[in-house]
């Protein structure tokens, strides 16, 4: 049976959630472009295609690409190199007059038990055979009956690159050379009558030797010393070697897919590897580029050894016994977290800011949220990133103003600015306990494309609102925490950092880079410095070691959790929801996914104890809360207190200015004091301090009144408005008194009652019917710009 045919017939077997996972690994139905995929059988085509098994590939670990790449050279050995050339899809668009290899997997299968015969019997053997049962689940071992493997088209192709081989050199004589070139080295290896053949009876001719491995080897064994190491050095792998044998036939430096090339009239410079280009042993592939062909290789490495692919990776050696608090301490940084990103969204509400042309957000404006949250700078741009990518805050174009006459009309409207504001998933959020909270903010630090507390460059000037670009974060993300994972229960890696290098090998195994820009990293121990503070602060490591929150968030991560950004799953759960209840319905149509971040919130619930509902008041006017604070606690001691200090423990200061704010906001003392006593531990009454200060603040509030008409300030305290007239502070207002209760201002009634406020006055807001007016500060909302996990690929039963 055709591969295909038996990949549509087993893909006809699964079961929705094996289906789902497959689809989702392989980016369907996306990577599948403006054309659907609608039956069985065109799904076995698209997961047959190159570009598809290398997404497959992806999200294979070091030890599963050893595996593939060892069967391959197994297929290569018994069959050779895939070489059969039949017209179809091509690679390049500039090759599409040209036919391109195409292999039937059927045709070249291997036996099982010749791959489970390199894996000692019992465990290392049993680790094998559930290797291949992953990798069969994933269509990278195609369905083919019992005992037999076959690999998908593109690692066959590939295999001669696995394995450190170069090309066959029929096709690699065909692309290098023309006529001429054939003829005259088919001339040195047969001598002066094999020019006068034809070229296609020449490269046979050619073909035949050195596809000969006795042949070979008599012919290397004439070759020069010099010669004789090059190709020493050139068998085992990789099979190219720069050269000045060859010059273009145009005569240009550039050597582009359908170059041929001829021999350097003067030589290379080196008889020993013109000796080698003359005989067909190197052959010209790119600019001053040459390759050994596959067969010479093969024939001079003789028989190989067994492979030995490695599925386990070393063990983490650098390690220590992390604290008896290691589990407390990780459930306080949960906490802290929490809360932290709590305070600066909640300061963000109350004064949005304004996003920069340029992007980002003003370090002044950060400065002013950090300062609001009690929150360094770094910290406030890593919680407001967070918060836009998770959907919890958006930016928002204001309305432009209209036009006020006949004139504006005729000029160009100011464009209206965009402020970041929180968004309409904000209310509830902040109404969630802690886990629910940390939710969504943990998912979108796993899988968004960027290292948001990495700045390379010391002389740039961090900002909050980076653009997330970095597909390597992930990667690295991903394979710092799936290493941590491999740290026996008790055991957390040494906080050293010289187990900083042994932390990025294991990372690279459970992530391999594709390119070898990765491997050259120069800021890699940086990166994984700013990605282990980020994981740190979060509470997903503590100590060097994963915590049980740092491995359901592993989960996600291998769930594919990173695969569909800027969708993020979880963000759009319900915070207040336990279990698998409010998930979505884009995120229950993932099972694998769904089971993955329902894990991660048990994991915050269970790591995050239930939030205080009560404070402990002292005579000093202090409020302490051990714990995390419940949300409405929370707002309440804001709102009449500030933040002086945190950890297990957060303390408010009370002071007459802070209740003052308070009343300002339109609560009553009445009001202050009741919603105090009942959220006072124990039911115990407030201290006598503490309740004075809150009456005598009442008392004094209101004394001034701001009076809308542009404005007048009023008080029956005439002592009070004559010393505010003469007040220096407030010579800006343009204060007269105009009656003995009355002052005029110049100034409107908001920037009055500001400047009345900061010079220490406690000025109140009236209607011009005598009405107070409360300043509660308006509660904008952007609607949330995080999309859903886009539709799951569906095909017909």
């Amino acid at each position: 049976m055709k591969a295909r045919t038996a990949l549509a017939t087993w893909l006809g077997t699964l079961d929705d959630r094996r289906l789902t996972t497959l689809l989702e690994e392989r980016d369907l139905p996306r990577a599948a472009g403006p054309r659907p995929i609608d039956t069985l059988p065109a799904l076995a085509d698209h997961l047959l295609s190159d570009p598809s098994v290398g997404r497959g590939l992806l999200a294979c670990d070091r030890g599963e690409l050893d595996l593939l790449g060892s069967v391959a050279a197994l297929a290569l050995e018994r069959y050779g190199p895939a070489t059969e050339e039949a017209e179809g899809a091509v690679r390049y668009p500039w090759q599409q007059h040209r036919p391109v290899i195409r292999v039937e997997p059927a045709d070249r299968m291997v036996a099982e038990r010749d791959v489970l015969a390199w894996f000692e019997p019992g465990e290392e053997r049993q680790r094998a055979e559930r290797a291949l049962a992953r990798l069969r689940e994933r269509a990278l071992l195609l369905p083919a009956p019992t005992g037999r493997l076959a690999l998908p088209p593109l690692l066959h192709v590939r295999a001669t690159d696995f394995d450190g081989y170069g090309r066959p050199v029929a096709h690699l004589l065909t692309a290098a050379y023309n006529a001429p070139e054939i003829k005259r080295i088919a001339a040195d290896l047969f001598g002066g009558e094999a020019a006068n053949r034809t070229r296609d009876r020449a490269q046979e001719m050619i073909t035949a030797l050195l596809g000969d491995p006795d042949r070979v080897r008599a012919l290397v064994a004439g070759a020069p010393a010099g010669a004789r190491d090059m190709l020493d050095a050139l068998v085992p792998g990789p099979p190219l070697l720069r050269t000045h044998c060859f010059v273009s036939r145009y005569g240009s430096q550039y050597a582009g897919p359908d170059t041929k090339y001829v021999f350097r009239a003067s030589g290379s410079g080196d008889p020993d590897t013109d000796w080698l280009a003359a005989r067909g042993l190197l052959i010209p592939v790119g600019h001053d580029l040459v390759e050994l062909p596959y067969e010479v290789a093969r024939a001079l490495r003789g028989e190989g050894s067994v492979p030995d692919p490695r599925l386990e990776p070393e063990p983490l050696t650098v390690t220590a016994r992390p604290a008896p608090g290691r589990a407390a301490e990780a459930g306080a940084a949960a906490a802290s977290a929490a809360w932290r990103a709590g305070l600066v969204l909640r300061a963000l509400a109350a004064e949005p800011v304004a996003i920069r042309k340029a992007g980002g957000i003003a370090v002044r404006d950060t400065r002013r949220l950090a300062k609001a949250a009690g929150a360094d700078e770094a910290q406030t741009r890593l919680w407001l990133d967070l918060a836009v990518n998770a959907g919890l805050a958006a930016p928002h174009r204001e309305s432009a103003p209209a036009a006020p006459g006949r004139r504006a009309k005729t000029s160009a409207a100011p464009r209206p600015g965009v402020r970041l504001l929180p968004s309409d998933r904000y209310d509830a959020w902040a109404a969630a306990p802690a886990a629910g909270k940390l939710l969504p903010l943990l998912a979108t630090w796993a899988v968004i494309p960027a290292l948001l507390s990495y700045w390379p460059d010391p002389e740039e000037t961090p900002v909050a609102l980076i653009n997330a670009q970095d597909e390597s974060a992930v990667r690295l993300r991903t394979g710092v925490l799936r290493a941590l994972a491999t740290l026996p229960d008790g055991c957390g890696r040494d906080p050293a950092r010289r187990g900083h290098a042994e932390l990025l090998n294991l990372a690279e195994w459970f992530v391999p880079p594709l390119d070898n820009h990765a491997e050259t990293d120069d800021d890699l121990p940086e990166r994984l410095v700013a990605t282990l503070a980020e994981a740190t602060l979060l509470g997903v490591v503590s100590h060097g070691a994963l915590t049980p929150v740092g491995r359901a968030l592993c989960r996600v991560l291998e769930a594919g959790g990173a695969r569909h950004y800027p969708a993020v799953p979880g963000a759009g759960a319900d915070p207040a929801a336990r279990g698998s209840d409010g998930l979505g319905a884009d995120l229950t149509a993932r099972p694998e996914l769904a089971r993955a971040v329902t894990e991660l919130r048990e994991a915050l619930y269970a790591a995050l104890p239930e939030p205080s509902t009560t404070a402990r008041f002292q005579s000093d006017q202090t409020a302490t809360v051990t714990g995390a604070p419940a949300p409405a606690l929370s707002d309440l001691l804001s709102t009449v207190g500030d933040i002086e200090s945190e950890g297990h423990a957060v303390v408010w200061r009370i002071t007459a200015g802070s209740i003052r704010r308070a009343l300002d906001a339109g609560w009553s003392a009445d009001e202050l004091l009741d919603r105090l006593t009942a959220a006072s531990e124990g039911g115990t009454p407030l201290p006598q301090p503490l309740a004075y200060t809150i009456k005598d603040a009442a008392r004094t509030h209101g004394r001034l009144k701001v009076v809308r008409s542009g404005c007048c300030v009023r008080s029956e305290d005439t002592g009070l408005l004559a010393e505010v007239v003469h007040a220096r502070g407030l010579s800006k207002l343009g204060l007269r008194r105009i009656a003995p209760t009355v002052l005029t201002s110049t100034a409107p009634p908001e920037e009055t009652l500001a400047t009345l406020r900061a010079a220490g006055y406690a000025p109140t807001q009236e209607s011009a019917t005598g009405t107070p007016l409360l300043t509660r500060p308006p509660s904008p909302r952007a609607p949330s710009l995080v999309p859903p996990l886009p539709p799951t690929a569906h095909l017909p039963a």
